[in-house]
């Protein structure tokens, strides 16, 4: 790893590797299992500090709680810094899907759709092809 930049979304996926392949670990010993493996390698560029796949899981205030202390870490060149705000976002997007449930089983407040559907569907009527809406359409309905 040493070779390879890495992002910290990168980290952040193989944190999320660590929990699936250890149920048991608690997150001091995912911490300290990042720290072992990224010590030594290139520090994270600060200029995307972000976890993009992470939205769809839980609120942005759940998932981002650990960034600042990555941020430190990385400015501090401190890769336990760095492993601490992982696991602090991890166990944030964790506890979220726990207390709510997994995604599409969450309350309207949670739902990234609600409120721009009649405006969605308005351009969509607007711009689309007939076509392409039956398309699609049939596409979802499929997936169902």
């Amino acid at each position: 790893m040493a070779d390879k930049q890495i992002s910290v979304a990168d980290i952040f996926r193989r944190a999320q590797a660590i929990r699936a392949e250890q149920a048991k670990a608690n997150y001091k010993e995912i911490a300290a299992q990042l720290v072992r493996e990224y010590s030594g390698s290139p520090f994270p560029p600060t200029y995307n500090l972000t976890i993009p796949e992470q939205d769809s899981r839980a609120p942005e205030e759940d998932w981002t709680a650990g960034l600042p202390l990555v941020l430190r870490g990385i400015q501090q060149k401190d890769w336990n810094g760095i492993a601490q705000g992982i696991v602090l976002s991890l166990e944030q997007t964790e506890n979220y899907e726990q207390s709510r449930g997994a995604e599409g089983t969450r309350d309207k407040w949670h739902d990234r759709s609600q409120g721009v559907e009649e405006a969605t569907a308005k351009g969509v009527g607007k711009w689309m092809p007939e076509e392409l809406i039956k398309m699609a359409e049939r596409s979802v309905q499929e997936r169902k």
